[in-house]
C-alpha cells in the first residue's frame, strides 16, 4: 500500500507540473539565457545544441524572438545575438528606473569629487547585481561591468546588502549586526589585490537596504584624497540617494 500511495502522489506532482508547462516559453527563455551567457554569436544549431533541442524545435521560437526585436541575426554570418531590448525592459521598470534617476547625480558628483569610480548594486536572487556604474574622470580607476552578479557572502557590497537586507537588527548574527551598528564596510577588495571596497547602504525609510553604494579605491601616486577621506563623500551620495527615494527617511 505504501508503494501505491507513493507512486499515486508522484503522479499528481507531475500532472500538476504538466498542466502549468508553457513549452515555447522554456524554449524562449532557454535561447534568451544561452545568448546572454556568450559572448559572441550562434548559429541556429549551436543554439539548438545548447539548448538540448532540435534545430526545428527552436526554429519557430527563435523566429518569434527576432520578429519581436530580442535577438538579431546578422545577415553576412547568420549568427544570432541578443539585442538591448533586455535591457531597455530592464531600465523602464519603474522601481530601478527610479532608483538609477536618483543615484546618477550623487554617484556623478562622488566620482568626480573622489577621482574613483563607484557602482551601485542591488540584491537579486541571492545574489549581488551591479545597476549603475560610474567611472572615474582620471586616467586610471577600477570599474565593474553593469549587470555583473558576485555571491552575496563574498564582497563588501553583499556585506552590507545582507546586514541591512532586513530593518529587524536581531535577525542577523554577530558580524552582521557589528555591520549594522558602523553604518558601512571598508576593507580589501578579497578578488583583487590593492583595492579598498567602501561601501554605504542606499536606506529605505525602515531602515533597510533597497541598494549598496560601492567605491573600489585604488590608490595611485596622482590619487587626489585618501581612502579616509573618501568616505564621508561616499556617506554623503548614499545619503542623497535614499533622501531622493524616500524623503521621510532623512531629516
Amino acid at each position: 500500500m505504501t508503494g501505491l500511495g507513493t507512486s499515486s502522489t508522484s503522479a499528481k506532482g507531475a500532472s500538476a507540473d504538466t498542466e502549468y508547462a508553457a513549452p515555447a516559453l522554456d524554449k524562449g527563455l532557454d535561447i534568451l539565457e544561452l545568448l546572454a551567457a556568450t559572448s559572441g554569436g550562434l548559429s541556429q544549431a549551436q543554439i539548438a545544441s545548447g539548448v538540448g533541442r532540435s534545430v526545428s524545435q527552436i526554429f519557430r521560437v527563435l523566429s518569434t524572438l527576432e520578429r519581436r526585436g530580442y535577438v538579431h541575426r546578422d545577415a553576412q554570418s547568420g549568427l544570432y545575438i541578443l539585442s538591448l531590448r533586455l535591457f531597455d525592459l530592464a531600465h523602464r521598470h519603474d522601481p530601478l528606473r527610479g532608483l538609477l534617476q536618483a543615484s546618477a547625480g550623487p554617484m556623478r558628483a562622488l566620482a568626480d569629487a573622489a577621482e574613483q569610480s563607484c557602482s551601485l548594486s542591488v540584491e537579486d536572487a541571492g545574489l549581488s547585481r551591479v545597476v549603475a556604474q560610474v567611472e572615474s574622470p582620471g586616467d586610471f580607476g577600477f570599474r565593474v561591468r553593469v549587470g555583473a552578479l558576485f555571491p552575496l557572502d563574498e564582497s563588501a557590497t553583499g556585506e552590507i546588502l545582507r546586514a541591512f537586507r532586513s530593518s529587524d537588527p536581531d535577525a542577523h548574527g554577530p558580524a552582521l549586526r557589528a555591520v549594522r551598528d558602523a553604518g558601512y564596510v571598508e576593507r580589501g577588495d578579497e578578488l583583487h589585490a590593492g583595492v579598498i571596497d567602501i561601501v554605504f547602504p542606499v536606506l529605505r525609510a525602515d531602515g533597510s537596504a533597497v541598494a549598496a553604494l560601492t567605491v573600489p579605491y585604488v590608490a595611485t601616486r596622482a590619487s587626489v584624497l585618501s581612502a579616509e577621506e573618501v568616505l564621508p563623500l561616499a556617506r554623503h551620495a548614499a545619503s542623497q540617494i535614499s533622501g531622493s527615494l524616500f524623503p521621510a527617511s532623512t531629516p
